[in-house]
């Protein structure tokens, strides 16, 4: 069966006292995390960094067939929980209402 490529892309803010720790985070994405990644059919993801706004956009490709069902199971893996526990703290969601937006 035939998957249909879907793009997505997400924008947050970065908070300046956490940018290095962020950046550092990101130069050794952890093995299991990058390897979760992938089982999850995220393909062709990155993050940009725009200095005059303080804001980090990423873009990613999914290729799976099951995309709720595969970021259940993303955010089910204890790694990647640690994962995120450690970058959402230095972001800051660009709406008030909404949380792990990135």
């Amino acid at each position: 069966m035939a998957h249909t490529v879907r793009r997505f892309g997400q924008v947050v803010r970065l908070k300046p006292e956490h940018a290095d720790e962020y950046r550092a985070c990101h130069a050794r994405i952890w093995p299991e995390v990058a390897s979760r990644i992938k089982d999850c059919g995220i393909e062709d993801y990155s993050i940009w960094y725009d200095d005059g706004t303080g804001l980090l956009f990423a873009s990613f490709k999914y290729v799976g067939g099951d995309y709720e069902g595969d970021m259940r199971r993303m955010a089910a893996d204890d790694k990647v929980r640690e994962w995120w526990e450690v970058t959402d703290r230095c972001q800051e969601s660009l709406h008030p209402l909404l949380i792990n937006d990135l």
